[in-house]
């Protein structure tokens, strides 16, 4: 049936070693066949449609697709953009979850790249788990910040013993992370501003 490629890096191949052709032979380090994984979606597509015109359920996605679906969340998440996040884990579920929940939108006469329009999917499941991950430690550095206990605590870096940690550091909260989830203050209308304001 589908074979699926566990990412193997030869280290081991000398320069001019050319013989094998992009064409003929399968690239170890690519993980995900694009063409098995285009064709197993184009055959799950036409039983997704059978599905709807005659009004049964939609049919469950194979293994072949999941473990597909697994191993590219898996592979775009060691990517230096994403790697060092503690919550890892939690974006790769998102982005299963995305792909699983809107495979049915993926259209095979539009594209033939079924790779590339999944990862596209769960690249923008990342950034707004990041986006989510972010607001939440913005509400913890406030409430830490608000604690009177906390004002006269020192935590030090772990990298270099000699530097103090404030909260915003401790959270790994940027000054324009800070900026966006600080609610902006509206102005109320008709107030009777000053002469400056209105000229």
């Amino acid at each position: 049936m589908y074979t699926v490629h566990s990412p193997q890096w030869n280290n081991n191949t000398e320069e001019g070693d050319d013989d094998l052709s992009k064409d003929d032979e399968k690239n170890p380090n690519h993980y995900v066949d694009n063409k098995e994984f285009y064709k197993a979606l184009c055959e799950w597509k036409d039983e997704y449609n059978e599905a709807m015109s005659s009004g049964d359920d939609k049919p469950p996605l194979t293994n072949y697709i999941g473990e597909c679906f697994v191993m590219m969340a898996e592979g775009l998440s060691k990517r230096s953009s994403f790697a060092n996040y503690t919550f890892r884990d939690d974006m790769v579920g998102d982005a299963i979850e995305n792909c699983i929940l809107y495979a049915h939108n993926f259209n095979p006469e539009k594209s033939n790249n079924a790779f590339s329009y999944f990862t596209q999917m769960m690249y923008y499941a990342f950034l707004r788990r990041i986006q989510k991950e972010k607001k939440q430690m913005y509400i913890k550095y406030k409430v830490l910040e608000q604690m009177d206990d906390y004002k006269g605590t020192v935590r030090w870096s772990d990298d270099d013993p000699h530097e103090k940690l404030s909260a915003q550091k401790q959270f790994r909260l940027s000054d324009n992370d800070i900026e966006k989830y600080t609610p902006k203050k509206k102005k109320k209308k008709g107030s009777g501003g000053t002469l400056d304001a209105l000229i």
